[in-house]
C-alpha cells in the first residue's frame, strides 16, 4: 500500500521545517476579554454579484510532487494493535499539499482522500482514549507544520485609517477546506486527556511558537480565530514558553507601532493577553508594568485603533484592577496620545477613559483629576457633537459623580467656562440639554462655589471685551495712519470663490456573498479562553 512517507529522524525534520525561508459602586469589570468579530462586513441589502476572480491572492504552498494518495483503511475497522501505525500513516499522508489557487480543480480525488483522512483523525482523537502515544507527537507536529507554516501573501486591503472593517473584505484562504481540519486536529490534539506537555515540549518549542505567531498576520479571520485558541492552549500547558510568548507578542507590537503600522492579528493577540493578564500574580512584576507602559499604551496612537480598541481597553483596565498605582502613568499616557484631529478616535478614548474611571481609587483620582478635566473641558467644547455628547455622558455615571462631588472645588473652576459658554453657543441642541444637566448637578453639589464660578466667569468675559475693544481701537489708529501715508497705493479687494463642499459617501459596491457566507459558517472553539495563574 502506498502513502506519503518522511524520514525517521523526526527531530531533524522539525528543525528543517522551522529553519526554512518560507516560515516566517465601582462598576464590576468583565472577567473575559471582548471577542474579536469574525464577520465585520455589514450587508445593506443592495445588489449582490458573484466575482469571477478574487481581488486578493491566497497563500502559496510548496506542492508535493507525488500527490496520488490512496485511501487507507478506517481506523475504527483496524485491529487495536495496528491502529497506532495506521494513525501515523494517515498523519504522513496528510502532509501532501495540493493546489487550491492556480488550478483549484486539479487532484479533486486526492484532495477528497486527504479531507476525509483529516476529518476521520479529528473524530478519532476526540472520542477515543490512549490515542496520543509517544510516536504521535512528532508526526502530529510535523503534519501541522508542513500544512500551515508558510509565507503569507502581501496584504491587499488598505492600511491605517483608510482601512474600513465594515467594507474591506478579508482574504479568505483558498485551501481552507484542508487548513480548517488541520487546525481542528491540532486543537483536539492539545486538548486530549492523553496529551503530555513534558513529551510534547521536544517538538513544540520556541521555533514552533515563533512560526505560529507569524501566522497571526493572516487576513483570514477564521484562521486567526483558531490560532488564538491554539496559542492560548500552548500558553496554559507549557510553563517554560510563557515568558517567551509574552516577549514575542511584545516584539510584534513594537514592529506594528514603530515600523509597519499594519498587522491583521493585533485584536486576537490582545484578546489572548487580556486573559493572561487576568492570571498575573500580585504584586505585579516590573516586566509586566513595563509591558503596559511601553507595549500597550503606544498602541493607542496607531491609525487603525478602531480594529482592536475594545481588546486594548480591556487589557489596560485589567492592569489597573491588579495595581491601582499604575493609574497615573496610564491616564497621563492616554492624554499624551489624545487625538487632535480624529473625532471618532477621540470618542474611543472617552469610552476607555470612563472604563478606567469606573475602577479608579479615590486616592489615585486626586493625582490626575486636573489634567484629566482640562481635557474633558476641551471635549465638551468640541464642534463634533459626538465627542461633546460622549464627554457629557460622564455626568450620568454615579461613581464618577461621587468622585467629582468630593473634589468639586478643583474640578468646577476647570469645567465651568466650557460648560457655560457652550450652553448657548453650541450648534447642537442635544448638547444644550446635556450641559444644562451637568450645570444643574454642579449647582446642587455646591451652590456657593457655583455662584463664585459664575461671577468669576462673567468678570473674565468683561475683561476680554475690554481687551478686544482696546485692540480694535489700536488697529483702527494704525489703519487711519496707513490711509494718510502718501506712499500707499489703493488696492481693490478680490472676490474669492469658495470651493464647493465635497461630501464623502460610503461605497455602494456590492459585497462578496461567498466571503460573508464563509465567515458566518465558521464555528469557534467550544471552550472559551480560560485564565492561567
Amino acid at each position: 500500500m502506498q502513502y506519503y512517507t518522511f524520514s525517521s529522524n523526526k527531530t531533524s525534520t522539525l528543525q528543517s521545517i522551522f529553519s526554512g525561508s518560507n516560515f516566517s459602586n465601582k462598576r464590576p469589570s468583565n472577567s473575559t476579554p471582548p471577542p474579536t468579530q469574525l464577520n465585520k462586513i455589514k450587508y445593506s441589502g443592495g445588489p449582490q454579484i458573484v466575482k469571477k476572480e478574487r481581488r486578493q491572492s491566497s497563500s502559496r504552498f510548496n506542492l508535493a510532487k507525488n500527490r496520488e494518495l490512496q485511501k487507507l483503511p478506517a481506523l475504527k475497522d483496524a485491529p487495536l494493535i495496528d491502529r497506532e501505525e495506521l494513525f501515523v500513516q494517515k498523519l504522513r499522508q496528510c502532509c501532501v499539499l495540493f493546489d487550491f489557487v492556480t488550478d483549484p480543480l486539479s487532484d479533486l480525488k486526492y484532495k477528497e482522500v486527504k479531507r476525509a483522512g483529516l476529518n476521520e483523525m479529528v473524530e478519532y482523537i476526540t472520542h477515543n482514549r490512549d490515542v496520543v502515544t509517544e510516536s504521535i507527537y512528532p508526526e502530529g507536529v510535523i503534519m501541522f507544520s508542513i500544512n500551515l507554516f508558510r509565507t503569507l501573501p502581501p496584504s491587499s486591503n488598505p492600511t491605517g485609517a483608510e482601512f474600513d472593517p465594515e467594507e474591506d473584505e478579508p482574504t479568505l484562504e483558498a485551501a481552507w477546506p484542508h487548513l480548517q481540519l488541520v487546525y481542528e486536529f491540532f486543537l483536539r490534539f492539545l486538548e486530549s486527556p492523553d496529551f503530555q506537555p513534558n513529551v510534547a515540549k521536544k517538538y513544540i518549542d520556541q521555533k514552533f511558537v515563533l512560526s505560529l505567531l507569524e501566522l497571526f498576520d493572516s487576513e483570514d479571520p477564521r484562521e486567526r480565530d483558531f490560532l488564538k485558541t491554539i496559542l492560548h492552549r500552548i500558553y496554559g500547558k507549557f510553563l517554560g514558553l510563557r515568558a517567551y510568548i509574552r516577549r514575542q507578542i511584545n516584539n510584534i507590537f513594537y514592529r506594528f507601532i514603530y515600523e509597519t503600522e499594519h498587522h491583521n492579528g493585533i485584536a486576537e493577540l490582545l484578546e489572548i493577553l487580556g486573559s493572561i493578564i487576568n492570571g498575573f500574580a500580585l504584586p505585579l512584576k516590573e516586566e509586566h508594568k513595563m509591558f503596559l507602559i511601553r507595549g500597550l499604551l503606544p498602541l493607542h496612537k496607531v491609525k487603525s485603533l478602531s480594529v482592536y480598541h475594545p481588546q486594548l481597553a480591556y487589557c489596560v483596565v485589567q492592569f489597573l484592577e491588579k495595581d491601582s498605582s499604575l493609574t497615573e502613568p496610564v491616564i497621563m499616557g492616554l492624554l499624551k496620545f489624545w487625538p487632535k484631529t480624529h473625532s471618532p478616535k477621540e470618542v474611543m478614548f472617552l469610552n476607555e477613559l470612563e472604563e478606567i474611571l469606573d475602577v479608579i481609587e479615590p486616592s489615585e483620582f486626586v493625582k490626575i483629576m486636573e489634567p484629566l478635566f482640562r481635557q474633558l473641558a476641551k471635549c465638551v467644547s468640541s464642534p463634533h457633537f459626538q465627542v461633546a455628547e460622549r464627554a457629557l455622558y460622564y455626568w450620568n455615571n454615579e461613581y464618577i459623580m461621587s468622585l467629582i462631588s468630593d473634589n468639586a472645588a478643583k474640578i468646577l473652576p476647570i469645567m465651568f467656562p466650557a460648560l457655560y459658554k457652550n450652553s448657548k453657543s453650541h450648534w447642537n441642541k442635544t448638547i444644550h440639554g446635556l450641559i444644562y444637566n451637568a450645570l444643574k448637578l454642579f449647582m446642587e453639589m455646591n451652590q456657593k462655589l457655583f455662584d463664585d464660578c459664575t461671577q468669576q466667569y462673567k468678570a473674565e468675559k468683561q475683561k476680554e471685551k475690554c481687551k478686544l475693544k482696546e485692540r480694535e481701537e489700536v488697529w483702527h489708529k494704525i489703519e487711519e495712519l496707513a490711509k494718510h501715508n502718501p506712499q500707499v497705493i489703493p488696492m481693490g479687494m478680490k472676490d474669492i470663490k469658495k470651493d464647493k463642499v465635497m461630501i464623502r459617501r460610503k461605497s455602494e459596491l456590492p459585497q462578496d456573498v461567498y466571503t460573508i457566507k464563509a465567515l458566518e459558517q465558521h464555528k469557534r472553539a467550544e471552550e472559551y479562553l480560560t485564565h492561567y495563574l
